[in-house]
């Protein structure tokens, strides 16, 4: 069986302080207990890692929200996978939605932050997904092709095994649209028949393939029902405890 996964991509909110309560509240109320098969992750900003990563239990995961291209150098600013995977974490959220539109991340520079991220020790959590141009001249099953071909099809079975998948419908985020659980359905099924075509049905089965669109408490259980959707790359509600986990309970 799959394991399920939800993950917490608090994006560019809170500070170390706020986030280290955040954070204690996630504990707080995992502690309670968990649904069967069920990982948590929280990505919090890249400076709260080494101080969240002190406060977290053993059952939530840490990510964080991004990675540099190359593994060290003259590039002031960036953050290597090296130095995330010092501070603590064992995630890595790469080629988000926000990524490719606002700092124009080509999949090439997503695939290469892939290969860095596994080299330590990592595990990326790959998003792809469609804009609204994209849906509407429906050539979306098109461009999530080619983003996992470029991104993760380079990679062999054991490696991919590494990578969480997660689906952004980019055309469903901020733009008053929303997606159904059926066409959430429908992409996660697509997903899941591309990695079986370049793989094998087994490593389909097998692969995690995370939801990241739009999700709140009052959708998770519609959503999170689907066959092939193995949980949420959940934004806005995982900056509330409560709502967090009552998605993480929508299993």
């Amino acid at each position: 069986m799959r394991r399920k996964i939800v993950a917490g991509n608090w994006k560019l909110n809170t500070t170390l302080q706020e986030g280290i309560k955040l954070a204690s509240s996630v504990n707080d109320l995992v502690a309670k207990g968990l649904p069967e098969n069920v990982d948590v992750i929280v990505a919090p900003p890249f400076t709260h890692l080494a101080g969240i990563k002190k406060v977290l239990t053993e059952k939530i995961g840490l990510a964080a929200q991004n990675c540099a291209a190359e593994p060290s150098g003259a590039l002031t600013g960036e953050v290597s996978a090296s130095m995330i995977r010092s501070a603590g974490a064992e995630y890595v959220i790469i080629g988000h939605s926000e990524r490719r539109i606002y700092f124009n991340e080509s999949d090439l520079e997503v695939a290469g932050k892939v290969k860095l991220a596994l080299e330590n020790d990592l595990k990326p959590i790959f998003c792809c997904g469609e804009k609204l141009h994209e849906r509407e001249k429906l050539i979306y099953t098109e461009v999530i092709k080619k983003q996992l071909e470029y991104g993760l099809f380079d990679l062999d079975e054991e490696k991919l095994k590494n990578v969480i998948i997660a689906y952004e419908p980019v055309w469903a985020i901020g733009t008053g649209k929303n997606a159904t659980s059926e066409q959430a359905q429908e992409m996660h099924q697509y997903i899941r028949h591309l990695v079986e075509e370049k793989y094998s049905t087994r490593t389909a089965e097998e692969q995690v393939i995370l939801y990241g669109g739009s999700c709140k408490p009052s959708n998770a259980p519609e959503l999170f029902a689907n066959k092939d959707v193995d949980g949420g790359l959940i934004g806005g509600a995982s900056l509330s405890a409560k709502d967090f986990y009552g998605i993480i309970n929508s299993f």
